[in-house]
């Protein structure tokens, strides 16, 4: 809460003090004028006695009648209250109106009596303790025939201020109070009407602090207040318009973090988390509410991690890194670290951009995987084949039964490697043409494909005693190209039957669920460990390399039947466990 006093009462008390001292002034200044003029008066007077004085003596004093004077000075003092004192030029006192000129003593030193020895007229006023009041006091010289024959004093004690005069001191002192309080309320009046519109105007700025910048007052009897509202909304309307900036710049960043696939991760320079994107929130299970304000440290656990957030703040160029999440399976991730300056270029946080890569690890190893596997698919029959005709071309060829022998082996090995080449062949067009929706999706009956693809397998089946059974729900229908679709179910029963021992039983099931058609093929062979369920779909990827080679198989068919189905907009799964058989399904969206 702000401390000091209101505008108010600055303004109120400051002027209720000065008028009242003023007015106070004003009255002692008055009453001491009065005071000026009634002394005035009373040394006037005293100044015209002293001078008739002055002019009666003129006659005795030089026939040194002292005593004369003595009485006439009692005489005329008798009329008046002053006191009446002759003085020769030597100080003495000749004659006195009420003191015996003997208890008198040199008055040479007073000052109104040098002066007026010294031809000059003078008057004071002054205390007398004698008396204990105020006197005054005026002497004139006392000539005779052209020279300073003594001085003439006359004195009176002040007269008291009429009665008039502090009965008008008071009537001033209560008019100077009543417009003290006269000018007190409208100094309130007025300074309410001052500190009104300021009060209005920061309830205005209050409510643009809470965020409602339209709000507006009107002081319609200040100038200078309307100016400052105008300003106040001018301010306001730039601050919305900077508000509705830095909002949409906000909703833009937010929209841009919240869509990237990217994890993001903001920290300060103490390397407590700013910020997290939902990708980061769902790359390491955890909620930006809970998080903010924490330590990166404290809320992920990966010493790779830190190292790097570590290395962002205090290096120049943190680069890039690679951080490994372990778990299962393990994620890869490649970071990208920067730091945050602000407008000063001071340092302010750093930021890390985590690239999932996982799905590129896992391709680049099928990659890798698929160049070994296509090489050595093709260096065995390709071996073989160069083997037997150079035995041949050694001298073979004219052992008839060796050389018939020799030239089966070169033509099977001469097949496989065409089975592999047209699978290859097979895989990359329907990529191509799935690529470029090229792929005609007809709406047909999911019976007649299963049906032929029965045929097509029934010979297979035979062979090793398999029953093969086929269970389609009735008017079952979706879009699909035909041809395609036989080749990957053809794929997956010939799978089947080639993994599944003699006088067991394959089944085809179809049915639909939700908006789905799903496609079953069952078998009740050996198997697959869980370990390679995720990579089966793979090219060249084999779970037993040496009995898929010895069934004839090129490790293609589930790469191709994975294909096709996705050209048809759907999936493949597989559900297996080793002594249990398989079960692989397709799922294609169903007829709308």
């Amino acid at each position: 809460m702000q401390k000091g006093r209101k505008l108010l009462w600055r303004l109120y008390f400051p002027y209720v003090i000065t008028c009242f001292v003023c007015l106070a002034a004003l009255s002692w200044y008055a009453t001491d004028l009065l005071r000026e003029i009634s002394r005035q008066r009373d040394l006037a007077a005293l100044k015209a006695q002293t001078v008739m004085l002055e002019k009666l003596l003129e006659e005795r004093f030089p026939k040194e009648q002292f005593d004369k004077v003595d009485d006439t000075l009692r005489e005329i003092a008798a009329k008046t209250r002053a006191r009446l004192t002759v003085v020769l030029p030597s100080g003495r006192v000749v004659a006195d109106s009420q003191e015996e000129v003997s208890r008198l003593g040199d008055l040479s030193g007073r000052q109104e009596i040098r002066e007026s020895l010294k031809g000059k007229e003078s008057s004071v006023t002054r205390h007398d303790f004698h008396f204990d009041a105020q006197w005054h006091y005026v002497a004139v010289p006392l000539i005779i025939d052209g020279r300073i024959a003594g001085a003439v004093r006359s004195a009176m004690p002040s007269t008291p201020m009429p009665d008039g005069i502090p009965t008008m001191g008071t009537i001033m002192l209560a008019g100077a109070v009543a417009i003290a309080i006269l000018f007190g309320g409208v100094s309130l009046y007025m300074s309410r009407g001052i500190t009104k519109p300021i009060l209005e105007l920061r309830q205005v700025v209050a409510r643009f602090a809470g965020g409602d910048l339209k709000h507006k007052m009107l002081v319609d009897d200040w100038v200078e207040f309307n100016a400052l509202a105008d300003a106040t909304y001018s301010m306001a309307a730039n601050l919305q318009d900077r508000l509705n900036a830095v909002t949409q710049q906000r909703n833009e960043v937010e929209a841009v973090l919240s869509g990237m696939v990217e994890a993001v991760l903001v920290f300060d320079t103490d390397e407590r988390i700013i910020r997290i994107n939902r990708a980061a929130e769902k790359l390491f299970q955890i909620s930006e509410p809970k998080v903010k304000a924490k330590s990166v440290q404290e809320t992920i656990r990966n010493t790779e991690l830190h190292r790097f957030v570590a290395d962002t703040l205090s290096k120049e160029d943190a680069g890039e890194r690679e951080i490994v999440i372990l778990g299962d399976p393990d994620t890869f991730l490649q970071a990208h670290g920067a730091k945050l300056v602000d407008a000063q270029e001071q340092k302010i946080g750093g930021l890390i951009v985590l690239n999932d890569v996982t799905r590129l690890k896992a391709l680049e190893n099928i990659r890798r995987d698929f160049v070994a596997n296509v090489s050595h698919e093709l260096k065995t029959p390709i071996t073989s084949i160069k083997g037997f005709l150079e035995t041949l071309k050694e001298g073979a060829i004219k052992d008839a039964e060796n050389a018939e022998r020799f030239l089966d082996i070169i033509v099977r090995h001469a097949e496989r490697l065409d089975t592999i080449i047209e699978d290859l062949l097979s895989l990359s067009r329907i990529e191509r043409e799935s690529e470029r929706g090229e792929i005609t999706l007809e709406k047909g009956s999911v019976r007649d494909v299963i049906d032929a693809v029965g045929r097509a397998c029934l010979r297979e089946a035979r062979k090793k005693n398999i029953s093969l059974e086929c269970d389609v729900e009735q008017d079952l229908s979706a879009k699909f190209n035909s041809t395609l679709l036989e080749q990957a179910l053809v794929n997956l029963v010939d799978n089947a039957i080639k993994y599944s021992e003699p006088d067991k039983k394959v089944e085809v099931e179809a049915r639909k669920a939700d908006a789905e058609i799903i496609i079953t093929v069952r078998d009740q062979g050996c198997g697959i460990p869980k370990e390679h369920l995720q990579r089966i779909f793979e090219r060249f990827y084999r779970v037993d390399k040496g009995r898929s080679r010895q069934e004839g198989g090129t490790g293609l068919g589930l790469s191709i039947v994975k294909h096709i189905v996705n050209s048809h907009r759907g999936r493949v799964n597989v559900e297996s466990s080793p002594g249990r058989g398989s079960a692989f399904s397709i799922y294609l969206p169903a007829d709308g």
